[in-house]
């Protein structure tokens, strides 16, 4: 039986009660995390620490707790739950209260939950097949950038990919691949440069995005940040997209168009070998 947090208290899935009137229900008026666990330790923490803090400080609401306090929530969840590896999925909320747009006054109790998911993350076998990808317009909001549970637009965009045979969509808008719809995206020219949007609205800022770039430049490879087309990336000689879940993930096929061999290309592998090494060791 699967032991979650919810408002202080570890307890059975089973008997984790949440308000009919919480915002997070009502308006979506939550933002969440999601850190990754492998050989019982979690990686980036301190990353998905600081993002949760811009994310709830963007959309005027309080840090519920302080970064101690939540990593020993995280530690205990990953201790009574016996995961070796996997995901832990972190909620905040502005709280329950009678509905209305306007905020609840200051002082309405947050709802912080939290979970546990038993999920095999380096031997992932699409590392070793690649993924197909198909592009789709975003129409999400413009605060990309802020990690809220409005993410409604994105699955309708995954399940619109796999009505069309492939495993993700890439999002555009004004014509350039924003991101993926739970990941962000690179593409590696064919003079070897490895280019991927740069931060702003438009993007969420992704903590494995950071580390990746920063093991591209350990690796030597040239990085570009800077938007690029749907055309552009169907041309490409390898892409990649990389997220907490996934870590780094090949891309062989965009709308249709075959890229390199057809088969994982070496800067996405190294790239995830790298990514791997470095979170075995710097894991808390």
């Amino acid at each position: 039986m699967r032991v979650v947090y919810l408002n202080g208290s570890f307890l059975p899935e089973e008997e984790a009660l949440i308000s009919p009137f919480d915002r997070g229900f009502l308006f979506a008026d939550a933002v969440y995390e999601v850190t990754s666990v492998i050989e019982g330790r979690l990686i980036d923490f301190d990353g998905h620490w600081e993002r949760l803090q811009r994310s709830l400080g963007m959309l005027k609401m309080g840090v519920p707790m302080d970064r101690d306090t939540l990593l020993d929530m995280h530690r205990q969840l990953v201790s009574r739950n016996g995961i070796d590896e996997g995901l832990i999925y972190l909620q905040v909320t502005r709280g329950a209260a009678d509905r209305d747009f306007a905020f609840p006054p200051e002082g309405t109790p947050q709802t912080v939950f939290a979970m546990t998911q038993a999920k095999g993350l380096i031997d992932n076998p699409v590392a070793k097949k690649g993924m197909k990808i198909v592009t789709v317009d975003d129409l999400r909001w413009d605060l990309c950038d802020v990690k809220t549970v409005q993410l409604l637009y994105p699955s309708l965009a995954k399940m619109a990919a796999k009505g069309r045979g492939a495993d993700d969509a890439w999002l555009v808008r004004d014509g350039l691949v924003t991101e993926g719809t739970s990941n962000n995206t690179y593409i590696v020219t064919d003079d070897g440069e490895i280019v991927t949007r740069d931060l702003s609205h438009a993007i969420l800022h992704g903590i494995t995005r950071k580390a990746v770039l920063a093991c591209a430049e350990r690796l030597g490879y040239r990085l570009v940040e800077r938007a690029f087309t749907p055309e552009e990336a169907e041309g490409a000689r390898e892409a990649f997209i990389s997220s907490a879940g996934t870590f780094v993930l090949p891309v062989v096929s965009i709308n249709g168009h075959t890229l390199g061999n057809g088969a994982p290309g070496p800067v996405a592998e190294a790239l995830r070998a790298e990514y791997i090494r470095v979170a075995r060791e710097t894991a808390i």
